[in-house]
């Protein structure tokens, strides 16, 4: 299992890794999920869709208005918008939460913008490496949908968005704080009660069935 753990592990960060080497620009738009996590999401594909569509055009408006000036990552999950990353100026970084909460389609938005110089790819590197090391915790963890949450590290800060029970939230904080490197950790989930979670999930399995369903021969 330990040999597992960390094959596991290192793949992860790979792959986070890879994904940081290939963006481009001072935005980093968060991964577009796959069909395979489409139907263990508990956001329907719609919302799927939409917090595709919302990192994607604020990644490049504010990749156009700041340039070079800001490095800021754009994470949607539900509707509510985390800005992480360094800017120069406090005013920039109103500017880019204002900009953001007129995007349609955006409930909240989370400014966690720093004002400082911008961050070295070796600083996200270690980032991307606490990522993985606390999606890997997770998915080795019992009754914790990590599908249904994004993580986000940024200066060894780790910020979390989801659609979890006070219960699931609570264990997916202690698995961040608890990991090595970490600073500190910061919630933003949608919680909902035990029956809702039935609910979803229920709604979810049935889904995948039908996904999975051969079809009628005629």
């Amino acid at each position: 299992m330990k040999t597992l753990f960390r094959s596991v592990s290192a793949l992860l960060c790979l792959l986070s890794l890879l994904g940081l080497l290939n963006a481009c620009g001072v935005i980093a738009v968060g991964a577009v999920a796959g069909s395979a996590s489409v139907l263990a999401d508990r956001r329907t594909a719609a919302a799927q869709a939409t917090d595709i569509g919302i990192q994607l055009e604020a990644g490049a408006q504010l990749s156009n208005k700041f340039g070079k000036d800001a490095h800021i990552n754009v994470t949607s999950f539900n509707q509510q918008v985390l800005l992480t990353g360094e800017v120069k100026t406090a005013e920039m970084k109103s500017q880019a939460e204002a900009d953001v909460k007129q995007l349609k389609n955006v409930r909240t938005v989370f400014n966690e913008l720093t004002i400082g110089p911008i961050s070295s790819y070796t600083a996200r590197a270690n980032d991307a490496y606490l990522t993985s090391k606390i999606k890997t915790e997770m998915i080795f963890t019992n009754n914790l949908p990590s599908n249904s949450m994004v993580i986000v590290t940024e200066g060894t800060n780790v910020y979390m968005l989801g659609i979890l029970t006070a219960a699931e939230a609570a264990s997916a904080k202690k698995i961040a704080s608890s990991t090595n490197g970490v600073k500190a950790v910061y919630t933003f989930f949608d919680l909902i009660s035990e029956a809702d979670k039935e609910r979803i999930d229920q709604a979810n399995k049935n889904s995948a069935a039908a996904a999975t369903k051969p079809a009628p021969q005629n």
